[in-house]
Formats: structure tokens, C-alpha cells, sequence
């Protein structure tokens, strides 16, 4: 997908880039191929990909929830990934980058000094350690395919204020959300929208999932990393 074709695709879903988004994606598209031939960020290779499978990749939320405003956490943001191009086409949303990878969280602050974002914070943590602490503090949590739903689920809902939403982008996720159930109910949270999307171009099939928090997360949640992923939750956990 060329620069051109980005910004048609996007006006049909109602996104509207201003010449100066254009030219910080740009921006971002040629430093991050750069900076891939020393550390190893991305097995994309080309713009083209870049803009198709990162770039509009990462926009399609938009057509599930509007996200223009409010604060927004992106956990395993890798080389930023939705949250650093959410920060560029939305300057009004508050968000937060979090990952435990040193040399990718290096990337996106040499990347943000070239692109001078004022609604942007880069963490250097685990999401376990992160939420436990930051407890109810986002409007939003996102995740791009970083690890199992129910995985997730326990990492990020902690983090949302009661009536925020979790949205998870992921690929084939049928068996994921059989082995979710549980984790849902403990957590207080439900799936309210589950929309699956085609990229343009023949560049993927992505499911798009929405849970929101209903009530106050228990205080033991998240558990360490370790724990989370051997042992799943069960209802008997509810408290």
C-alpha cells in the first residue's frame, strides 16, 4: 500500500490525515526500516507493508470505538504498534506505550524525538508490574497480537476504569475465546462488540474484540506472569 493509497483507504472509514500526520507517518516509516537493520523490530521489510500492515492495521479500531479522545494504554506496544500511530492521527487521545523490550522502548523515544508527539508516555516495564500499580487509570487498554486473550484479559483489565474497554486485535481467535470465559466473569467483564475485518489488498483477516469492564478488579489481579500463564482463572476465583 503506497502513501496515497493509506490516505484513500482511510477516508473511507472516516479518518482524514492532515498534511503534517502525513508527513510524521512518513517520518515514522522510514526511521523504523532504518533502525530494523540493527535491531530487530519488525520482519516487515518494505513502505509499502509498512503502511498496510502496521499503519492501517493499527487504524481499524477506529471503526470499532471511537478513540479520538480520553487515555489510552497500548501493552506490548513493540515498535508502537497501535498506540504510537493512534497518538499521530488522534493528538487529542492521551497515550501511554508500555513494554518490557529495552531496545524497542529506546526506538520509540529516539522515534518521538523525530516526531515531537505531546500526548505520549514510553514505560519500560512489565504489564504486570504496570497495572498492579496504575489500577483503574485508562479509558482504554489495547493489545496487537501479543499473546492469548485470556492472558491479557488479566493483564490489562486491572488498568481500565469501570466502564473502560479492553480491545484486543488479533487473528483466528475461536479458541482463544472458548478458553477466555472464565477469565471474563472473574474480571467482571464482558464482550461487547466482535467484528471481523479484511485488510485491504489481501493483507490479512483480523478479528477485532471489545470487552468492557463492568465492575472494580479484584486487587490480587494481575498475578505474576508465571502464574498467569500456567494456571487459568476460574469462576471459584471470583471475589
Amino acid at each position: 500500500m503506497k502513501p496515497n493509497e493509506f490516505i484513500e483507504e482511510l477516508k473511507k472509514i472516516n479518518i482524514y490525515l492532515s498534511k503534517s500526520q502525513q508527513d510524521q507517518l512518513a517520518i515514522y516509516a522510514k526511521y523504523l526500516l532504518e533502525y530494523n537493520k540493527k535491531v530487530n523490530l519488525t520482519a516487515i521489510k518494505t513502505p509499502e507493508e509498512v503502511y498496510l500492515k502496521h499503519f492501517f492495521d493499527s487504524l481499524t479500531i477506529f471503526q470499532i470505538e471511537n478513540i479520538k479522545t480520553g487515555s489510552l494504554l497500548d501493552v506490548g506496544t513493540g515498535a508502537g504498534f497501535p498506540g504510537m500511530v493512534l497518538a499521530v492521527v488522534f493528538p487529542t487521545l492521551k497515550v501511554t506505550l508500555l513494554d518490557a523490550n529495552n531496545k524497542k522502548i529506546n526506538f520509540l523515544k529516539e522515534l518521538n524525538t523525530k516526531l515531537n508527539l505531546k500526548n505520549i508516555a514510553i514505560i519500560n516495564q512489565r504489564a504486570e508490574e504496570y497495572t498492579k500499580i496504575h489500577r483503574e487509570q485508562f479509558d482504554y487498554v489495547v493489545s496487537r497480537a501479543v499473546a492469548d486473550l485470556r492472558i491479557l484479559l488479566e493483564l490489562n483489565i486491572p488498568a481500565l476504569k469501570i466502564h473502560g474497554k479492553f480491545i484486543a486485535m488479533k487473528g483466528n481467535i475461536t479458541e482463544e475465546l472458548k478458553n477466555a470465559i472464565a477469565t471474563l466473569n472473574v474480571l467482571h467483564s464482558q464482550i461487547v462488540i466482535q467484528k471481523e475485518i479484511d485488510l485491504p489488498k489481501n493483507g490479512g483477516h483480523r478479528t477485532l474484540i471489545v470487552v468492557e469492564k463492568q465492575a472494580k478488579t479484584n486487587l490480587i489481579y494481575p498475578r505474576n506472569y508465571a502464574k498467569i500463564k500456567k494456571q487459568s482463572l476460574k469462576e471459584k476465583n471470583i471475589c
